[in-house]
């Protein structure tokens, strides 16, 4: 039986178009503007619209929508163009800009004005306010709006020139200042703005608005089908009419879909700036953000974000997703992909009195209990261990299994042990665990059949490796909500956790900045791809072990 695979609305939309002849061959768009970092979101938009154009056979282009440089700088193309790469949206090395255009979108509102639809205002910005009425009451013409072509292409061309100063004239489209759609009570199409472009220098005093650029930067590249997320529907009437009026012969397509919400996050521009402005983040790619270069410093994959918009879908209208979806994903990514280590976070030495002075073996060590390919590695074992402090206790809380006086327990791949005591400090701390060990369980197998209910993790102490493990949290207060009444965000004030003196298995010494493992009990872990160096190792805690989400 043919498995049957449903569609979203958007390839349903596509399909019937292609069907009905009006699309030869797909080509989609990423247009970021390049004024701040990409987030979780903006992933959505790169993979749905890369993955529409390698689904139907045609061209993703990655487009840099550089219309307003009072905002854009080069280190935000850098990053944004490490983060699509990153994603693994192939656009074969050809990157557009926006403003390599800026000479035809001049010729197109050239070419407006010439048709009468389009004219040089001279109102003042409150003024176009005040004339543009309200969402319940209709705007008033402008009274420059009935100059003659002539004179507003006269005038445009001293704009260009750089005739007048700035915010003193704009262009604005001529269409229907009473209509509903506020967007198309005659919305500007050009302004004055003597601002030095990232990729134009200063070859332009003149920029186009957002609203004018799009729908021509589309069109110029033959987009066949521009996908944005909601906010921009009001917008699709005036992105319709400025391809209808230059009169492109084959028009792209405007699609809406709703954009991603994910709980408990920061994804706003302005919000997470003021964050790394203040200091209370280590920068955009601080790894409790949710910028792609944060999820990348942090250890998540490009396959676990691609899982998560899979699951997350395509829709006509907006939801909420639990963050705990994607930590899921990163789990469901990392299991069987990556070995399994001993590191302790909170160490106390473990002596094992009977066992040789100076005897070191090598213990054989699965690398991934749940995937045998991953084969096994030599760990070294000997009398002098570190242990995990809360693997052992005074006085035994109730349903504790792990050490007291008495316990026996397995040390993970080596051997049981059985407590006789400990020293403390003067303050109470517990400093060293005394036991003994059972020669006969190597392995950590009884050779008796005797049952040992609680197993800890280990790593010999003369050969670890010190490390900081930094454990991160959400950056958000999750019972205050995201943000105050006053518009700041509600912090967690636990949201980073810095443990200096951890100590890891030696295999670890191997790995390099970048590499993610799970740390046997207590989470999975990347090293970190800025502060770490060979001397000074940190990790940072990508996910817990243990799940809030229950995939369908």
């Amino acid at each position: 039986m043919e498995e049957t695979i449903s569609k979203n609305f958007i390839e349903q939309i596509i399909e019937k178009d292609i069907e009905e002849g009006r699309c030869k061959k797909v080509v989609t768009r990423f247009p970021p503007e390049p004024n701040g970092y990409l987030h979780i979101g903006h992933a959505k938009s790169i993979l749905l619209n890369y993955g529409l154009a390698k689904e139907y056979g045609g061209d993703f282009h990655f487009r840099f929508d550089d219309t307003n440089p009072t905002k854009e700088r080069e280190e935000y193309v850098e990053s944004i163009k490490e983060d699509v790469e990153w994603l693994g949206a192939d656009y074969d090395g050809s990157i557009y800009f926006a403003s390599d255009y800026f000479d035809k979108m001049y010729e197109c509102a050239e070419f407006l004005i010439k048709k009468g639809k389009a004219y040089v205002c001279d109102l003042t910005p409150d003024e176009i306010r005040e004339y543009r009425g309200t969402l319940t009451e209709p705007g008033k013409n402008s009274p420059y709006r009935d100059r003659t072509p002539e004179e507003n292409l006269q005038l445009f061309r001293d704009m260009k020139a750089g005739k007048y100063p700035d915010g003193s004239k704009v262009l604005r489209a001529k269409i229907d200042m009473t209509s509903g759609n506020m967007n198309m009570r005659d919305p500007i199409l050009y302004r004055i703005a003597r601002m030095e472009h990232h990729n134009t220098g200063n070859k332009w005093c003149i920029y186009p608005m957002y609203d004018f650029a799009h729908p021509l930067e589309d069109a110029f590249e033959g987009v066949t089908h521009s996908i944005c997320t909601l906010e921009f529907e009001d917008h699709r009437p005036l992105y319709d009419w400025v391809v209808q009026e230059c009169e492109f012969e084959n028009p792209p397509k405007q699609i809406e879909f709703a954009k991603l919400y994910l709980t408990n996050v920061v994804t706003g521009k302005r919000y997470i700036k003021k964050l790394v402005d203040d200091g209370i983040v280590d920068g955009w790619d601080d790894p409790r953000l949710v910028t792609l270069s944060a999820l990348r410093r942090r250890g998540y994959t490009p396959d676990s974000i691609r899982k998560f918009m899979e699951l997350v879908g395509v829709a006509k209208s907006h939801s909420s997703v639990d963050y705990a979806m994607l930590e899921y994903c990163i789990r469901d990514d990392l299991k069987l992909k990556r070995p399994r280590m001993a590191a302790v976070l909170d160490p106390v030495k473990l002596v094992i009195t009977n066992y040789p002075d100076d005897q070191v073996e090598y213990v054989d060590v699965p690398n991934n209990q749940e995937n045998e390919e991953m084969g096994t590695r030599k760990v070294p074992f000997c009398k002098e261990l570190y242990i995990e402090r809360e693997d052992f206790k005074i006085e035994r809380p109730k349903k504790y299994r792990r050490l007291y006086i008495g316990n026996e327990v397995r040390l993970m791949n080596a051997y049981f042990v059985t407590c006789t005591g400990y020293d403390a400090d003067e303050d109470g701390n517990v400093t060293t665990v005394y036991c003994t060990y059972d020669p006969a369980s190597r392995g950590g197998n009884s050779p008796d059949g005797r049952k040992v209910r609680g197993t800890i993790h280990w790593v010999a102490a003369p050969y670890a490796k010190q490390a900081e493990v930094r454990l991160y949290e959400n950056i958000v207060d999750e019972e205050k909500g995201v943000y105050n009444e006053d518009g700041s965000i509600n912090l967690n004030p636990n949201s980073l956790t810095i443990i200096k003196n951890a100590c890891v298995e030696p295999t670890l010494g191997e790995y390099k900045p970048g590499d993610s493992f799970q740390f046997m009990r207590t989470g999975y872990f990347c090293m970190d791809i800025k502060d770490s160096t060979e001397e000074h190792r940190v990790f940072n805690r990508i996910v817990s072990l243990k799940s809030s989400y229950k995939p369908n």
